[in-house]
C-alpha cells in the first residue's frame, strides 16, 4: 500500500455532504490522504491528478456496516480482498466485516487477521465486527475490550440471534465501557425454524413453511427493552417487516439508544420474487409483502430506520443450485446498492439525494464511530463520486465479488460510481472515466 498518496483535484461536481451542509457545484482538492479544500476555481498542486466530476455526485464514501466476506474458511466463495474491490466498484470506501467465518472471529488475533488482510486488498477500508459470543455458542461473551483494542468496531453473532435475554442484556452492558453498538440478528428461531420465506398467501400456495413476521418483531422488541434497561446501543440488523418499524419508532420515541438498517433488497422486492421456487430470492430476513416495502421506504425517508446496509452474502452457485427448502439463504449486493437506491428510491420520489449520501455514509460513520462520512477539511480522504443517470444492466459474470447469487441479474438500473477514494487513493475507476 502506497503510503504517500496521490494528491487529486475532484473538478466540477456537485458536491453533497449532509455532515456540513454542503449542497453545491464546486471543487474538492484531496491531499497527503486528507481533505485540502472544498471550493470553486480551486487549482491542481503540481503533479495532482485532475478527475473530471461533471454530471456526478461527489460524497463522503460511502459505508457499509452489514456484509460477510467468508474469510477465513471459506476463501471459495469470498475473500477480504475480492470483497473489498467489489466494494470499491459499488462506491463503497468502508465495511464492516461480520464474525460468522471459520473460524468464528471472536477474538484478538482473529480481529487482527482480518485488518491485515484489508490492508494487503489496499480497496476498500475494512472494519471487523467482533462475535458477541465465544464461537457464535449463545453460551459465554467474547472478550470485547481485546477485540476493540484489536481494531473491531462492532460485536454480533450474526447469522445467528442471541436467543439468551441475559447474555444480551449482560453484552449490552459490557459494551457500553468501550462505546461500540451491539448488532442483533433478530429471529425467534422457535417460529422461524424450518421456513424458508415469509408466511403467508404465497408460501401457502407454493407449499413452502414460512416465517412470520412475529419472529423478527419479538425479538425486536426484548431488544429495544433492554437497550432501555442498560442505555446500551442496540442496533437492529436488516429489518424487514411494517411491524418492526413500529416498534422502533415507539423505542426512538422514548428516547432509548436503538438504530436499525435496512437493506436495499428489503426496499425493492416483495415475497413474490420467490414464485417459480427461485432460490436467488432466498435470503432471511425473508422477502416480505408490498406493504412492508411501502412503510420500510417511509421509514428510512423519514429516519425512523438510520442506514442502508447491504447484507452482503455470497455463496457458491452449486449451494444455490438445489431445492428451494434446501438451499442456503443469502444475496450479493456491494455491486448493486447504490443503483438500486438510486432507480428504486430516489428517481421513485421516495428520498432525495441528500438523504441518500446521509443513509449511505453519514449516519453509519457517525452510528458506528468510523472515519469518514463528511468532506469537512483535514478529515480523511474518502469520497465516492457517482454518476446517477449512467444505465447499466445488471450481469452477475462482470461483478468483481465472488459471489453471483443475485436476483436481481438482468435488471436495467440507474447510477454506478465513477471514482472511489480511499485515503486519498483511487481504488475504483469507471471504464467510461478512463
Amino acid at each position: 500500500m502506497p503510503q504517500t498518496p496521490r494528491d487529486l483535484l475532484l473538478r466540477g461536481g456537485h458536491v453533497i455532504d449532509p455532515a456540513s451542509g454542503r449542497d453545491e457545484v464546486t471543487d474538492v482538492l484531496l491531499r497527503d490522504g486528507r481533505v485540502e479544500a472544498t471550493g470553486r476555481g480551486l487549482g491542481a498542486p503540481d503533479g495532482a491528478e485532475v478527475l473530471d466530476c461533471d454530471g456526478a455526485f461527489v460524497a463522503p464514501g460511502f459505508i457499509d456496516v452489514h456484509c460477510h466476506l467468508r474469510e477465513p474458511g471459506r476463501e471459495d466463495v469470498e475473500t477480504i480482498a475480492t470483497g473489498a474491490r467489489a466494494a470499491a466498484a459499488g462506491g463503497f470506501t468502508a465495511i464492516c466485516a461480520m464474525p460468522n467465518t471459520e473460524p468464528v472471529t471472536d477474538n484478538q488475533a482473529a480481529v487482527g487477521f482480518i485488518i491485515r488482510q484489508a490492508m494487503r486488498a489496499a480497496a476498500a477500508r475494512v472494519h471487523p465486527i467482533g462475535a458477541i459470543s465465544v464461537g457464535q455458542k449463545g453460551e459465554s461473551l467474547a472478550e470485547f475490550g481485546e477485540m476493540v483494542a484489536a481494531g473491531a468496531v462492532a460485536v454480533s453473532d450474526d447469522g445467528r440471534p442471541v436467543v439468551s435475554a441475559h447474555l444480551m442484556r449482560t453484552a449490552l452492558e459490557y459494551a457500553q465501557t468501550f462505546g461500540i453498538p451491539v448488532i442483533d440478528h433478530c429471529e425467534e428461531l422457535t417460529l422461524a425454524q424450518g421456513g424458508s420465506m415469509n408466511e403467508g398467501i404465497v408460501s401457502a400456495r407454493l407449499g413452502l413453511k414460512g416465517i412470520p413476521s412475529e419472529a423478527e418483531e419479538i425479538m425486536v422488541i426484548r431488544d429495544i427493552l433492554l437497550a432501555r434497561r442498560t442505555g446500551g446501543h442496540v442496533h437492529l440488523a436488516h429489518m424487514s417487516t411494517k411491524g418492526s418499524v413500529e416498534l422502533i419508532r415507539w423505542g426512538k420515541e422514548r428516547g432509548i439508544n436503538v438504530t436499525a438498517e435496512v437493506t436495499p433488497h428489503h426496499l425493492t422486492l416483495t415475497e413474490q420474487e420467490v414464485e417459480g421456487y427461485r432460490t436467488a430470492a432466498k435470503m432471511n430476513p425473508p422477502l416480505r409483502t408490498a406493504e412492508d416495502v411501502e412503510v420500510l421506504r417511509e421509514a428510512l425517508r423519514d429516519g425512523t430506520i438510520d442506514l442502508v446496509a447491504t447484507d452482503h452474502a455470497p455463496h457458491h452457485y452449486d449451494a444455490k443450485d438445489r431445492e428451494f427448502a434446501d438451499a442456503p439463504f443469502g444475496i450479493v449486493g456491494l455491486e448493486t446498492a447504490l443503483a438500486l437506491v438510486v432507480t428504486e428510491l430516489v428517481d421513485g420520489g421516495v428520498i432525495d439525494f441528500r438523504t441518500l449520501v446521509d443513509r449511505m455514509s453519514t449516519r453509519p460513520a457517525r452510528l458506528f464511530h468510523l472515519p469518514g462520512g463528511t468532506l469537512a477539511a483535514r478529515t480523511p480522504a474518502d469520497v465516492t463520486v457517482f454518476d446517477p443517470k449512467v444505465g447499466w444492466e445488471v450481469d452477475p459474470a462482470t461483478f468483481l465479488s465472488k459471489g453471483r447469487n443475485t436476483p436481481y441479474s438482468g435488471r436495467k438500473l440507474r447510477g454506478r460510481a465513477r471514482f472511489t477514494i480511499v485515503a486519498g487513493r483511487l481504488v475504483h475507476r469507471a471504464d467510461d472515466a478512463k
